[in-house]
């Protein structure tokens, strides 16, 4: 079976699930990203895409902003901010992650395929059972997606309410979610938001009081 499909094949079979050459350069702008300037092949047979067309979005990363820095979260951030009240789509308001290794890692240029939404049966579900099973995105990938699909796409906001597992942890190797543009409850501002999961530890314990 051909393992690669054509960009013009990819288009036809997956509509506005497809943000490739094209797609990328309407919102470079305002993404502030370069093209990647030659494009690998597209290593999903069509078969897969058919298969996959309707949840998931195949989409080209790229490695590097215009200024020829990496793109990074860091990078994402600094270009959209973190103030709803001054322009979205932006991320949520939090610094916890500022000395983070993870938040300066490079997005890579290659060809993505990454689900819209989540899979039901991992909702609650210990994280550790998750990564046994299924091989989870880094969260650079995530926000890159996120802003591309929202701007492409009218506002659409991939998992509006739903937080996503990434592959990346922090200096304590505790693991990073992200997503929830939008709180259920209103409480919180609007924005992408990077959190991490904290491990049960020694030095997590009680005291009594009376």
């Amino acid at each position: 079976m051909e393992r690669t499909t054509s960009i013009e094949e990819a288009k036809l079979i997956l509509g506005k699930n497809f943000i490739g050459p094209d797609e990328l350069s309407i919102i470079a702008d305002q993404m502030r990203i370069a093209l990647p300037g030659n494009y690998p092949e597209i290593p999903f047979s069509k078969k897969e895409l058919i298969e996959k067309h309707e949840y998931y979005i195949l989409i080209l990363g790229t490695s590097q902003m215009k200024d020829g820095t990496p793109l990074t979260l860091k990078s994402l951030i600094d270009q959209f901010g973190k103030n709803p009240d001054i322009s979205e789509p932006c991320f949520y308001n939090q610094d916890w992650y500022v000395k983070e290794d993870f938040i300066v890692r490079p997005c890579e240029k290659k060809w993505f395929l990454i689900r819209k939404n989540v899979l039901n049966e991992t909702r609650g579900v210990d994280p550790q059972l998750i990564v046994a099973k299924i091989k989870l995105p880094a969260a650079v990938l995530c926000a890159y997606v996120f802003f591309c699909n929202f701007l492409l796409n009218q506002g659409d906001l991939l998992w509006k309410h739903d937080f996503v597992w990434c592959s990346d942890v922090d200096v304590n190797n505790d693991m990073i979610y992200v997503g929830r543009y939008i709180d259920a409850t209103g409480f919180c501002k609007n924005g992408f938001s990077i959190h991490r999961h904290l491990k049960l530890r020694n030095n997590y314990s009680c005291i009594k009081f009376y």
